[in-house]
């Protein structure tokens, strides 16, 4: 079964790459495979696995390309949505999937799972208030 584009969801190594491109200096002018894997901690990962996600979040609608001006064959590498976009979509479908569409439920489960101090739970109140 194909999920559609709003469905689809990244792995943990898909996600690296996309916290890569989207804390670039200027995330629409995108990076290199090369410059992504600069971000790594050594040991860093193979070329080859590099260009492999890239394909798949390409694949996945995730990030586009285009070949860099000047560069031959070199293309960069961008994302299609911001990163809070991409958090808004999967906090939607935890809300949906685990807590059948109650924020109430999620806020709830969350202060309580996460211990939340006094202070904490004032400056939420104030963050709702002022929205």
């Amino acid at each position: 079964m194909k999920r559609n584009k709003e469905e689809r969801q990244l792995t943990k190594a898909e996600m690296e790459i996309m916290n890569v491109l989207w804390s670039a200096p200027s995330p629409q002018e995108g990076l290199t495979t090369h410059e992504i894997i600069e971000h790594y901690p050594d040991p860093k990962p193979a070329y080859s696995t590099i260009a492999t996600f890239l394909k798949i979040l390409t694949n996945k609608e995730f990030i586009s390309s285009r070949k860099q001006e000047g560069g031959g064959k070199t293309f960069v590498f961008f994302p299609l949505l911001t990163r809070e976009e991409y958090t808004n979509r999967v906090m939607k479908e935890v809300k949906s999937t685990f807590f059948a569409g109650s924020l109430k439920s999620m806020l709830s489960f969350f202060a309580q799972q996460e211990e939340v101090s006094e202070e904490e739970l004032k400056d939420i109140v104030a963050m709702i208030n002022k929205s």
